[in-house]
């Protein structure tokens, strides 16, 4: 089954040489599970001062610069792993967890467990 690993980012804080550190043990990291076989993708995403929205309105798109929403905390990347079952996907998201020295989310995609009825 597929999950997402979302790594997230206060939006104020400034890069420091502890996030360069982290940085070098998520890219060992990202070389381990590409190894093992176990990761789909994994990125960093640029800053959310540089999102756009995008939409439909009355048809049209509309695209604005974004994001709009009071946030202290940021998409900062993620890891998108193949894992066997969710105990062993929540190990991945440890070793993410650690490499990236902050808490990370961890979701199942819909598509890989199959779309339950209750979200049809």
């Amino acid at each position: 089954m597929k999950y997402v690993v979302m790594i997230f980012r206060h939006v104020d804080r400034v890069w420091t040489a502890q996030d360069d550190a982290a940085l070098g043990r998520l890219m060992r990291l990202e070389r381990e599970l590409a190894e093992s076989g176990e990761l789909v993708s994994s990125e960093g995403l640029r800053p959310p001062t540089e999102a756009r929205i995008v939409q439909l309105r009355d048809g049209a798109q509309v695209v604005t610069d974004g994001p709009y929403g009071e946030a202290k905390e940021q998409l900062a990347g993620f890891f998108m792993i193949d894992a066997a079952d969710d105990a062993h996907a929540q190990r991945i998201a440890g070793r993410v967890s650690a490499a990236a020295g902050d808490r990370v989310e961890l979701r199942g995609t819909l598509i890989s467990a199959g779309m339950p009825d209750e979200l049809r």
